[in-house]
């Protein structure tokens, strides 16, 4: 008698294999989101800290920052898009001159990053973060820890 070999699967084999894939996309995939999401929040922050140097920049000039944002005044995407930068000067009569420099997700992608939902930047150089909650995770965000 001659023994016949099989070339090829046999269907157990084959779900094995693509429940052990799918395990591992179970795993691997909110892992690199979150890495992901974690990567775009530099946009925000590089971009606030370069808008504060500027503006120290032109006060240094100036001794006001009301000049310096003429042409940064009011919303503006980053330069990578995932975020809106809001610069704010209060008004000239106020004593001591300061400016507020906030970041909120633009793209639909950092909108789900629920743990940085709002950065802040003040003259004083203080960063803040704020999660969907309202709750300070200046810590996180900013990437302290």
């Amino acid at each position: 008698m001659s023994v016949m070999k099989n070339k090829g699967f046999t269907l157990i084999e084959l779900m094995v294999t693509v429940a052990v894939v799918a395990i591992l996309a179970m795993i691997a995939i909110p892992s690199y989101t979150q890495y992901v999401r974690r990567s775009n929040r530099t946009d925000a922050t590089k971009t606030m800290i370069l808008n504060a140097q500027a503006l120290e920049r032109c006060y240094s000039q100036s001794f006001a920052y009301a000049p310096c944002t003429a042409a940064t005044a009011g919303s503006n995407p980053s330069p990578n898009g995932k975020y809106t930068i809001t610069i704010a000067i209060p008004d000239p009569g106020v004593p001591a001159p300061s400016f507020l420099i906030s970041a909120v997700p633009l793209d639909p992608g950092q909108v789900a990053d629920t743990s940085c939902q709002l950065f802040t930047l003040n003259t004083a150089n203080k960063q803040a973060a704020q999660n969907a909650s309202a709750g300070d995770t200046t810590s996180t965000c900013w990437g302290s820890t």
